[in-house]
């Protein structure tokens, strides 16, 4: 697969892959583009069903820095497979990408980070009980998870996001598997085990990413107040209206990261 994108990108080799979220696939242009390829025309990509991820790998720079950004992605409740992205995460890894930045749309636990805020990842708490890993064979598979995210591109993290004048908090974020949003009582019970963040997606990447040995640093957009936090029903449209609305902070934030990634 990796032979394929190289091939596609006439020998370009990218340093960071990007994942981009619901609400945010528009970051893709932001790219110097030498190449952009289809899911449907990469085998073992995944079709993505969410009408917000365009499922197209974007080749180029942004700044001095070669980067693969992975314009959406597939969840684990669209087909109830927990390793849908194992195939594209592996194909940055043996492309050349050295470090992965993951993005979502999150729900937040705390109210001092309403819609519209940003939150570096700082660990998860994987509420699904499923891993992505399931079935690989070998020592490999059993992956050491402390500073998943790594300590390091996280402060690069804040430091682009205080570069780009957008706050940027730190916390936890925590994984459930949707595609139902949460019960208040399951929202309750998560912030008592110390999460600051919500949403169905990042951990599996995570997971694989690690497994790969990439670095790995992820950044939520806060679109909404997670269930029983504030009065109001939850909706996917809420998602992708905030993220509209927050996406030049987030552009700009992403965009300063990855151009000082090359320093």
């Amino acid at each position: 697969m990796s032979s394929v994108i190289v091939e596609r990108a006439g020998g370009f080799r990218p340093r960071v892959g990007v994942v981009l979220g619901s609400g945010l696939g528009a970051f893709a242009d932001e790219v110097a583009a030498v190449a952009t390829i289809p899911y449907a025309e990469l085998a073992g990509f995944p079709a993505t069903t969410v009408g917000s991820h365009a499922g197209r790998l974007v080749l180029g720079t942004v700044g001095p820095t070669p980067v693969a950004v992975l314009q959406g992605r597939a969840h684990y409740y669209e087909r109830g497979r927990i390793d849908e992205m194992a195939v594209p995460v592996r194909a940055l890894a043996a492309a050349g990408c050295e470090a992965v930045l993951l993005t979502n749309a999150a729900g937040s636990l705390r109210l001092d980070m309403p819609p519209g805020s940003v939150m570096a990842i700082s660990d998860h708490v994987n509420f699904t009980g499923q891993n992505p890993l399931f079935g690989t064979q070998g020592d490999g598979r059993f992956v050491d998870m402390v500073d998943a995210y790594d300590p390091a591109l996280r402060r690069q993290l804040m430091d682009a996001a205080r570069a780009a004048d957008v706050r940027c908090h730190e916390g936890v974020y925590v994984f459930f598997s949707g595609p139902s949003f949460e019960t208040p009582a399951e929202i309750a019970a998560a912030r008592v085990l110390g999460a600051d963040a919500v949403g169905m997606s990042t951990v599996p990447e995570t997971i694989l990413a690690r497994h790969a040995g990439m670095k790995v640093a992820a950044l939520s957009l806060m679109t909404n107040y997670a269930a029983g936090l504030v009065p109001g029903a939850l909706a996917h449209e809420q998602t992708l209206a905030v993220a509209g609305e927050a996406s030049a902070g987030v552009r700009r934030l992403l965009r300063r990261f990855l151009e000082a990634f090359a320093a």
